[in-house]
């Protein structure tokens, strides 16, 4: 079977893969916490600058580097023909792995006193975009990236409303950004727009319904 050729330029498909590397869902959490050292950072009052960057990596490497190692070992131990996840059955397992990961930072954030209190609503949330991915993954092929950028988005605005502090620019920036990612799904990967925009909504209520109950 011949692949049908793509109707975009490939200068626009390779700068769309270069989005959708920097911004992969699996980097979202470290984001999301390197904003808050930004944006509150008397919020980490209680730790020293050492220790913050320890925190920070330790975010990198539970929630990102830790999933995407156990995807590389299932591609190599040959239960994905891919690395990339291209088909539904190749990503329940992944999802299962980072749901550990998620839910094991959710159990984490209860006990911490010296890092915003967000983030116990923030890895609420991710770990229920991820169990809600799990079961929609038996329907269709739902955007794991479109799950990042919608719950991370939806994250920032409900920051602004926990501290009472203008961050127009930065959601206008976070909303650009999720509607760049988005397109770029487009144009890459094989989803349809009712799996982006599905992913989109379920990053982002899981996050409302996250905080709703958390704080």
């Amino acid at each position: 079977m011949t692949n049908t050729p793509s109707p975009y330029h490939p200068l626009l498909r390779f700068m769309a893969k270069v989005v959708s590397y920097i911004f992969h869902p699996l980097f979202v959490p470290t984001y999301i916490f390197l904003l808050l050292m930004l944006l509150v950072p008397y919020e980490f009052a209680g730790i020293t600058p050492w220790q913050l960057k320890l925190r920070l990596f330790s975010v990198f490497w539970l929630t990102a580097f830790f999933p995407a190692f156990a995807v590389f070992l299932l591609w190599r131990l040959k239960f994905s023909e891919s690395i990339f996840l291209r088909t539904q059955k190749e990503r329940i397992i992944p999802y299962i792995i980072t749901m550990f990961f998620y839910w094991w930072m959710h159990y984490l954030s209860r006990n911490f006193a010296d890092q915003p209190a967000v983030l116990k609503f923030f890895y609420t949330g991710i770990f229920m975009a991820t169990a809600a991915g799990l079961i929609l993954n038996n329907y269709y092929k739902i955007s794991l990236h479109g799950m990042g950028m919608g719950g991370a988005s939806m994250a920032i605005v409900l920051f602004a409303f926990y501290y009472h502090q203008p961050m127009g620019l930065v959601i206008a920036g976070a909303l650009l950004l999720t509607g760049i990612v988005a397109t770029s799904r487009f144009l890459i990967s094989d989803h349809t727009q009712k799996e982006v925009y599905m992913g989109l909504l379920v990053g982002g209520l899981c996050q409302a319904v996250a905080y709703f109950f958390v704080m």
